[in-house]
């Protein structure tokens, strides 16, 4: 098996940077999204909330360079299991992403950080065909 390296990006947070910072950050995730040995994206979503404005262009990068992606929905412990379920459904829906694709994760109970673990080996294990 080769190696897997992991990037974490900055959150959108540098939205509140100067306009100079900003271009270099979309320039940064462009150029990191459009890598030929990209196996894919852990996308980290707040279940509590809807997509902002920075999360839907997000998708839209995504999209446009048929990244492969995993959205977790963090702090799945914050919401009753029924709005929990309704929440990953209207999530999955808004953002456009297969049932497969969409793990919710508590980092405080643990919920869903096995799922997360074999959905990410699973994407660097389907990253060979990528060119």
């Amino acid at each position: 098996m080769e190696h897997a390296f992991f990037l974490d990006l900055p959150g959108y947070g540098y939205s509140r940077a100067g306009k100079a910072d900003r271009i270099a950050f979309r320039r940064l995730v462009r150029h990191a999204l459009h890598r030929a040995r990209l196996a894919g994206v852990v996308w980290l979503l707040d279940i509590r909330h809807e997509p902002s404005a920075d999360d839907l262009t997000m998708q839209d990068l995504l999209a446009e360079g048929e990244t492969r992606a995993l959205a977790a929905l963090t702090k799945g412990d914050k919401l009753p299991r029924g709005e929990r379920r309704s929440r990953e459904q209207e999530l999955r829906r808004t953002l456009g992403l297969p049932e497969d694709q969409v793990i919710v994760t508590s980092a405080r109970t643990g919920e869903g950080i096995p799922e997360l673990r074999e959905a990410i080996a699973g994407l660097i294990g389907g990253s060979s065909d990528r060119t």
